[in-house]
């Protein structure tokens, strides 16, 4: 019987049946060779296939409205039905890119304590920046976002409310305490529109925070996660493929349109259901064009420059920058910083939001290196500063309105 208090570490991959190993399909690719310590500064040698379009003199150009297709691109498939109940395969193993670590690479793990900083890095948690506000005002004309900590964002966009991988927990099974507390109190939240769910490993699917959510809020999930909140009495539950999307209907009889993307990660709750659901990323556009992708928990690869060709003219990236050493284990599920703004590159983002850092210490390096190491690599690039919104803990930014 599955038990979902199984202890789970997101950040140490365990083994998996032989069938989960498969080679992955002909569109898969394996991931680049990560940067050296030297090339911290810098970005990899390959450059991104979507540079985003030269500026017009404005931040960010009139974007291109959902369901047009320009260059040629093809229009995104028809939405699918809201709730509706879809038979899976029994898991998706085939969908990795990296085989998953097995038991002599977590014996090693262990043996060399690799998945915690040092005692002396631990005092950098002091210098996680954090400034909490207020919410900014919104309307159906706003995007905004705003960040509560590690994967968890407040995304205002078409009039709507939208929560991405919410944890509201100080504490969640198998990991450590969160080092900052969550940037926006559960109290001060406007009602909650939608959630989208990027996978099912407990830093992202946190039950104790799910629990607090009305049962009729619209949830979107991956291919095979829709049951476990439709067992806690959620009404409105959507499970998606990669490439699949649905509409929601905002104020004013406007509509954002959700869109399931793919990504280099894997999914496991219990110890027996490695795979079972898929993972991916989020793309939010709503009426007038404007995107906010959220790549919830990713390694770097091939997937960035077809996201960024299926959908053109995303305005901001939410990419994940922790929990990325060590790399022999971790970079195939984990962008490093300098990969991170690859990412950015790749999909043709106008700005970059860092996340997956500062909250929940998962991995080995010291708690500040992340934010110091997007800040080089960005620099880096010759982009502009100010798109990069390295936001403190619960700090929010509002995209301009386009032109």
């Amino acid at each position: 019987m599955l038990t979902e208090h199984e202890t789970h570490t997101e950040s140490s991959p365990q083994s998996q049946p032989e069938s989960s190993q498969r080679n992955p399909p002909e569109s898969s690719q394996a991931n680049p060779p990560e940067s050296s310590p030297q090339q911290h500064r810098g970005l990899p040698p390959d450059r991104p296939q979507n540079p985003p379009p030269a500026r017009d003199g404005s931040r960010f150009r009139t974007p291109v409205r959902t369901g047009e297709v320009p260059g040629g691109r093809q229009a995104p498939p028809a939405p699918q039905p809201l709730g509706a109940r879809r038979l899976w395969p029994r898991s998706f193993a085939d969908r990795l890119t990296s085989p998953l670590p097995g038991v002599r690479a977590l014996a090693r793990v262990a043996r060399e304590g690799a998945l915690r900083p040092s005692s002396d890095a631990l005092r950098e948690v002091a210098d996680i920046p954090r400034e909490p506000g207020p919410l900014p005002a919104a309307d159906a004309a706003t995007v905004a976002v705003t960040w509560a900590g590690h994967a968890s964002w407040i995304v205002r966009i078409g009039g709507l409310t939208v929560l991405t991988d919410p944890v509201w927990s100080r504490r969640i099974p198998g990991t450590p305490a969160r080092v900052t507390p969550v940037g926006v109190a559960w109290e001060d939240l406007p009602p909650v529109d939608a959630v989208v769910v990027s996978h099912n490993h407990y830093d992202h699917l946190d039950a104790a925070t799910v629990k607090r959510l009305p049962r009729d809020t619209h949830v979107f999930v991956p291919a095979g996660l829709a049951r476990w909140f439709r067992k806690r009495g959620f009404t409105s539950v959507t499970d998606l493929d990669w490439w699949e999307g649905a509409e929601l209907p905002g104020p004013d009889g406007g509509r954002v349109r959700v869109d399931f993307v793919p990504a280099h990660h894997w999914s496991r709750r219990t110890l027996t259901d490695t795979c079972r659901s898929l993972w991916g990323g989020w793309m939010l556009t709503e009426e007038r064009g404007r995107r906010v992708y959220f790549a919830g928990d990713t390694g770097y690869g091939h997937w960035f420059a077809e996201i960024g060709r299926r959908f053109p003219g995303i305005d901001l990236a939410l990419l994940p920058i922790g929990a990325y050493e060590p790399r022999w284990m971790l970079g195939p599920v984990h962008t490093s910083p300098e990969e991170a703004v690859r990412a950015c590159e790749d999909v043709g983002a106008w700005a970059m939001a860092p996340m997956h850092w500062g909250a929940f210490l998962l991995s080995g390096e010291p708690p500040m290196e992340p934010l110091e190491r997007v800040r080089a690599a960005w620099a880096g690039t010759g982009r502009p500063r100010e798109d990069l919104w390295d936001l403190p803990v619960g700090a929010s930014r509002v995209l301009p309105e386009p032109r």
